[in-house]
């Protein structure tokens, strides 16, 4: 049975396992981010220039401050999946995206599923999960940007559309990138 938790400072070892040992076993040109890249501030940190062990040591300092936000999906006492999601002022990188509700809008950037658990369930699980979270932080809307045509489970790390359409979200635009801006409300609604 797959259970669902959001991330606490009391859970950061379980993340690090996760990220060090499952996450990236069919990726690891990936490996290095631990899901740093969404909580980095482009203004100040040359993403490019980071080592796996400085995304490491940032990402944990992130989690043990709570700045760090997300649900993790866990199986037998395991992490087999992880939502990176939290308050849209949670991420730098957003600072200038037009959000004239940003106080009070979530934002959805990642899914990380171990490869023996892709297709079960478990992103759909930490959606369903990371939206409950964002509502009991007093969010009224949650935002996310998938991929229009995600090839491959790398690609797909934003998470996939169908999944956004069928959990009640809508397109608001399409970027010239393919990147699609898709959004939901919060409010009333488990």
């Amino acid at each position: 049975m797959l259970t669902f938790t959001p991330l606490t400072p009391e859970r950061r070892a379980d993340y690090l396992e996760f990220f060090d040992t499952r996450a990236f076993t069919d990726n690891p040109r990936w490996a290095g981010c631990y899901c740093y890249f969404p909580l980095h501030d482009p203004a100040h940190v040359r993403w490019e220039a980071r080592g796996t062990e400085e995304n490491r040591t940032a990402v944990s300092a992130c989690i043990a401050d709570g700045s760090a936000r997300g649900v993790l999906a866990y199986h037998s006492g395991k992490v087999v999946g992880w939502c990176n999601a939290g308050p849209w002022s949670q991420y730098p990188m957003l600072r200038d995206v037009d959000a004239p509700d940003a106080e009070s809008l979530g934002a959805i950037f990642c899914f990380i599923v171990a490869p023996e658990w892709r297709g079960q369930g478990v992103a759909r699980g930490l959606l369903d999960a990371a939206c409950r979270m964002l509502q009991t932080l007093g969010l009224r809307d949650v935002q996310a940007r998938p991929l229009k045509s995600a090839k491959g489970s790398a690609a797909n790390h934003l998470g996939p559309l169908a999944m956004y359409l069928a959990a009640g979200f809508s397109v608001l635009r399409e970027e010239d990138d393919g990147t699609l801006i898709v959004r939901r409300s919060l409010r009333d609604k488990g």
